[in-house]
Formats: C-alpha cells, sequence, structure tokens
C-alpha cells in the first residue's frame, strides 16, 4: 500500500486485512481493536472499536455456559473460555471503514482486494501460526465450522499447511465495495445474529445496529524526556501503562528486573473493582493520572505498527481473544470470545452491561520527541502486552537499543505471584523477592508479540517483527514509493 502511494493508515489497514488470512486463530472480522493514528501537526487520535457487551434485548436466562478450554505455552498454562456464550459486538468491519474514511488516501477497495486474493488462494501457515494452532486445538476444534477449517480430514494443519477462507474473501470484497453497514444491518448480520443466538449466545441485532465507532484523545504521560501517548479508558491497559511508566520515571536509568517487577506488581494491584469501575468516569480517570504523572503512589491478539514518509505514524491493534470457536456458515465471521477472557472479565463473567466496552488490555501506543514519532509500537498478548510494551520503551529510550533489539531482548513478566521469564533474565537480578519465579526454556509468544517501527534522529526508519509471534518488518524505499 506504501508502493502504491498510500500513508500510515492505508498501510496499516491493508496489512491488518491480510492478517485475517495470517493469523487466523486471533484476528479477524468478527473481533475488536484500537488504532492509533499521529499526523503531522495535528493531536493524536485513538479509534475504538473494541468488543462491546452484547444483549440488549436478550434473556439472560437464555444464555448457555462458557467452556472453558486449557491452553498449555508449554511453560504456563491459562484457560480460555469460550463457545456462543462468549461472543461479544465486534467492531472491526466499523473500525476499518471509518479509519479508511477518516484518514485513508486509497479507496477501500484497493486495500481489501490483496486481502482477499489471500483468503481465497490461500496462505501457507508460517511456524508460528502453526504453534498457535497447536496450542489453540481445544478451541479452534470445538465446533464443527472451525474444524473443518483449522483441521480439515479431522487432522489440524501444520507449518506449511495451506488454509484457504473463500467465505472470508468474499466478506472482505464486500466490505471493499459497500463498507461496514452489511456487517451490522441486512442479511448478513441477520444470519450471525441468528446463528449465535439460537446456539445460547447474547449477541442481537440491536447489538449490532447500535455499534460505533468512538473518537478519544489518548492518554499522555512523561518519560525520559519524551511524551508516550497511549490507548484511554475505558481501555485498561494504557493507563496502566502509563502508571507503570510514570513509576520507572522516578527510577535510575535503566531500571533493573527487580525495578520492572515491582511497577508491574503495582500495576496488579490496580485492577481492583473501584479500579475497573471507574474507567467510565471522566473524573476518576483524570485523578488517577494526576496520581501517576506527578509524585503520588506511583490481554492473544495482532498488532501493526508504521510510519510513513510524512511522519505519520498508525499503531492498530486487534483481537479474536483466543476465538470463540464459532464461524458463522456463509459470513466467512469468525467471532470473538470476549465474554470469557478472564484477563477481560477479573472481577468475574457477564457483569457488563448491554452495550458497555469491554477494558482490554489492548494498547497501541508511541513514543514522540519534540511532538515527531520516534517509537511507534504495540503488542498482543493478554495481561502481558502492558509488560511487554514497557520492556520494549525501556530498552530502545534507557538502554539505547536499536528496535531490533529492543524487540528480541528478553522479557519478564509478573502475575498472580508468580515472576515469569525468558531465558536471560536471571532470577538472582530479581532477589530479595517474595515471589515465585517460573523461568521458560525457550522465548514464548506468552510474553507478548510486540511489533515497532523507530525512527532516529536522522530520519532513518528501521522495524522489528517480534519471532516470537513470526513478526516481520518491511522498510519501502521512496524510489520504491
Amino acid at each position: 500500500m506504501l508502493r502504491a502511494g498510500g500513508n500510515a493508515v492505508d498501510a496499516a489497514l491493508g496489512a491488518l486485512l491480510v492478517s485475517f488470512s495470517a493469523e487466523p486463530v486471533l484476528t479477524s472480522l468478527g473481533a475488536g481493536g484500537y488504532m492509533l493514528v499521529i499526523e503531522p501537526g495535528e493531536e493524536p487520535l485513538v479509534l475504538d472499536f473494541f468488543v462491546e457487551a452484547p444483549g440488549r434485548g436478550a434473556d439472560p436466562l437464555a444464555r448457555d455456559d462458557l467452556i472453558p478450554v486449557t491452553v498449555s505455552f508449554g511453560d504456563a498454562v491459562q484457560v480460555f473460555n469460550t463457545g456462543p456464550a462468549s461472543i461479544g459486538t465486534y467492531g472491526v468491519p466499523a473500525g476499518i471503514a471509518h479509519a479508511s474514511e477518516r484518514f485513508g488516501s486509497l479507496p477501500l477497495a484497493q486495500l481489501t482486494t490483496p486481502a482477499a486474493a489471500y483468503a481465497r488462494d490461500g496462505v501457507r501457515l508460517a511456524p508460528q501460526q502453526a504453534y498457535v494452532i497447536d496450542i489453540c486445538r481445544g478451541l479452534v476444534t470445538s465446533t464443527p465450522e472451525s474444524a473443518a477449517l483449522f483441521a480439515p480430514g479431522g487432522e489440524l494443519l501444520g507449518a506449511g499447511g495451506l488454509m484457504r477462507q473463500p467465505e472470508l474473501a468474499d466478506a472482505l470484497e464486500l466490505l471493499g465495495s459497500q463498507g461496514a453497514t452489511p456487517f451490522y444491518t441486512g442479511r448478513l448480520a441477520d444470519a450471525i445474529v441468528d446463528w449465535v443466538s439460537s446456539r445460547g449466545g447474547l449477541l442481537t441485532a440491536a447489538d449490532l445496529a447500535a455499534y460505533r465507532v468512538i473518537e478519544r484523545r489518548p492518554v499522555h504521560v512523561r518519560y525520559r524526556g519524551r511524551q508516550v501517548v497511549t490507548n484511554p479508558p475505558p481501555s485498561a491497559g494504557g493507563i496502566l501503562i502509563a502508571q507503570a511508566l510514570a513509576l520507572l520515571e522516578k527510577r535510575t536509568s535503566p531500571p533493573s528486573p527487580a525495578d520492572l517487577v515491582a511497577v508491574m506488581e503495582a500495576a496488579q494491584a490496580m485492577r481492583t473493582s473501584e479500579f475497573l469501575e471507574g474507567l467510565d468516569d471522566p473524573q476518576f480517570v483524570a485523578r488517577f493520572l494526576r496520581a501517576a504523572d506527578g509524585a503520588g503512589r506511583l490481554g492473544s491478539t495482532t498488532h501493526v505498527a508504521v510510519i510513513d514518509h510524512e511522519g505519520r505514524s498508525c499503531s492498530v491493534t486487534t483481537s479474536n481473544g483466543a476465538s470463540s470457536g464459532v464461524i458463522v456458515p456463509g459470513t466467512g465471521v469468525h467471532l470473538n470470545n470476549m465474554l470469557g477472557e478472564q484477563d477481560l472479565n477479573p472481577l468475574g463473567f457477564h457483569r457488563h452491561p448491554p452495550g458497555r466496552r469491554l477494558p482490554s488490555m489492548m494498547a497501541p501506543t508511541a513514543v514522540l520527541r519534540d511532538g515527531l514519532p520516534e517509537l511507534v509500537l504495540g503488542s498482543a498478548g493478554s495481561n502481558r502486552i502492558r509488560s511487554a510494551i514497557i520492556q520494549t520503551i525501556v530498552r530502545a529510550l534507557d538502554e539505547q537499543m536499536q528496535v531490533l533489539d529492543a524487540v528480541n531482548a528478553p522479557r519478564l513478566h509478573f502475575e498472580e505471584g508468580v515472576i515469569y521469564a525468558e531465558p536471560g533474565i536471571d532470577e538472582a537480578t530479581v532477589r530479595p523477592s517474595p515471589h515465585g519465579f517460573a523461568a521458560f526454556r525457550e522465548r514464548n509468544l506468552f510474553f507478548g508479540g510486540v511489533q515497532a517501527v523507530q525512527r532516529d534522529a536522522d530520519g532513518v526508519l528501521r522495524g522489528a517483527g517480534d519471532p516470537r509471534r513470526g513478526g516481520a518488518a518491511v522498510v519501502v524505499d521512496s524510489l520504491d514509493a
């Protein structure tokens, strides 16, 4: 899209559309997300098209049970809940159409055409995607429709396996020609609602018809002489990243592993019922940020980051959760399981009223130096999103690593009294500590999947795709464009 004369938003949307084929478990048209856009001379803006709690006009007593599925990362285990009752109101089609109209320079149909071709002709699975399908086998084989896609003939697709999604191709072409409307009203939307509601889900026609993309001003926090801008409430991830960076700002640069654990522990402690309920209250958020920025107490996903030659940047994160296992026949829409994600529902499932945006950890982020993007990044990884983003910023700013080294560097994560660590993090560096220590034997997507772009003081652009997720980076020379 850059070579075709498009801008950073066009390029990010083009990559996002292809990701439905290249990362077929973890993102889709039935997902939700956020996009951070920074245009030269303009205030940064976040497009919120994340998943909402459904249920307008539905009978809660008719809801089916969530289906728990255990996923093993080898050295850590996590339970995801799936099935029709896990499906929230999706936002990706609306977000793509809104971003294209608001910021794009190429027609939406031009963005969807190559993505539709990949879906129809098929994409051969990279080893990392085959690994995702393997560890999520209980999720992706939970319905006949999903099993037919991910395990044709009864065998899971492995590395090099060809995954074709002709119905997704049709849906992408429909999005390109008619925009988001068919996904929210009309026959296609009705087919999705009928399929989900008849199987115990809460999604209704009123939920889809009421869905809107929301434009928000991002959270700002100072760090090492820069401004970090990230996802605002009601998402939880950005405000917790801001708090952690504010804490690190008061510590010696570069922070030690023990410092990182301390701020992760502080961020986790903030996720109380008061905090989660307060995310919808502007006054609460303002008080929280003042405390974070002053001398106070201080969530299965994919990401794309782009900087273009005019200095415009785009950072977009989308997520299908771990997938509901529900792919509606004839629509190409693979639906999310956000109502069953423990990381998004820490106080219990089905507590959000219909229409409320779920409090995601997703946090497309940018580091600005003198008002210009220096580092644009985001990550996958549920609760590990915030720790992955924080550590990448620390590596790039405090340790002055180039972006590829910053993304590749070993990571740690603190959660529920345990310090999880990749090879290269010495247990002794986080002692004394009362917490347990879980050492991974190799680098793992458990610790997120950071995709990032960096512009140095001379204007040289570099990118990094996280090897934990099979990420890739491309620099388009101006002579190629």
